[in-house]
């Protein structure tokens, strides 16, 4: 899966704000991403990141 710094993706869960959709941050070994709603910044292990995107907007 290629997944870039400013990518905005669609997530299989949504966050606790109601929103699913987020920015891509930072790639690596983990995924930094930003809830477009509320704000809220989430570190994930790269291989949980893959596996809960349902699929690249932008």
């Amino acid at each position: 899966m290629t997944v870039r710094v400013g990518d905005k993706v669609e997530m299989k869960k949504q966050h606790p704000c109601g929103c699913k959709t987020f920015s891509v941050l930072r790639v690596g070994m983990d995924f930094k991403l930003k809830c477009e709603q509320c704000g809220h910044e989430v570190m994930l292990p790269r291989v949980k990141a893959e596996k809960n995107i349902r699929k690249i907007l932008e």
